[in-house]
C-alpha cells in the first residue's frame, strides 16, 4: 500500500477527493501540519467499515445495560405492536 503525504490545509479543503483516490489507488493518507505527522488515515472497505459500526454499537448497548436503559420482551411486543 502507497502512503501519500498531504498538508492538513490541502486535506481539509479536498477530502472528497482524497478519498476517491485512497480508495481507487489503495493509498494511506498521512496528513501533515507543519513537517509533523498528525493522522494517518487508510481507508476502509465495506466490510471492516460494517465490523467498525457494530463494534461500537455493542459498546453502545453494553452502556446502555449497564446503566438499566433496557426494554422487556413484552414491552418491545408492544412497541412493534406483534
Amino acid at each position: 500500500m502507497i502512503t501519500k503525504m498531504v498538508g492538513v490545509k490541502d486535506f481539509r479543503q479536498n477530502i472528497a477527493s482524497y478519498h476517491k483516490k485512497a480508495i481507487k489507488n489503495g493509498w494511506n493518507i498521512l496528513v501533515m501540519n507543519r513537517n509533523q505527522a498528525i493522522f494517518e488515515i487508510k481507508p476502509l472497505n465495506k466490510k471492516e467499515a460494517a465490523l467498525r459500526k457494530l463494534a461500537v454499537e455493542i459498546a453502545e448497548a453494553r452502556e446502555q445495560a449497564r446503566a438499566g436503559k433496557v426494554f422487556t420482551m413484552q414491552e418491545i411486543k408492544k412497541a412493534l405492536s406483534v
